[in-house]
């Protein structure tokens, strides 16, 4: 059984099927996982908006999932993907991108 937490939501960490390179991290309601789940396609919460979203709606950076675990703890979620394009939405092909060098 998943653990979501006190806000009712999981991490999901997105990474690339082939590659392996860790596209993004989003989180998740039942709701996203279960629209997720049903369409093959990644679905998030907006914590800052407030609702959920279909990545690649508005962008056509869509995610296509390709398989889904979840970790020892069951409160964190990996899901392996097809980007149909960048998936940062600054236009870069992951968020991941700025390697921080001193605090």
């Amino acid at each position: 059984m998943l653990k979501f937490d006190e806000k009712g939501l999981i991490p999901a960490i997105i990474q690339d099927d082939e590659s392996g390179d860790v596209f993004m991290l989003g989180y998740m309601n039942q709701e996203s996982l279960k629209r997720t789940l049903a369409s093959g396609q990644v679905w998030f919460y907006s914590r800052s908006r407030q609702e959920l979203w279909h990545k690649g709606e508005t962008s056509g950076s869509y995610l296509n999932v390709r398989s889904i675990f979840k970790d020892c703890d069951e409160d964190t979620l990996l899901i392996k993907v097809d980007a149909t394009g960048p998936v940062c939405h600054t236009g870069n092909r992951t968020c991941f991108f700025q390697e921080l060098k001193e605090i």
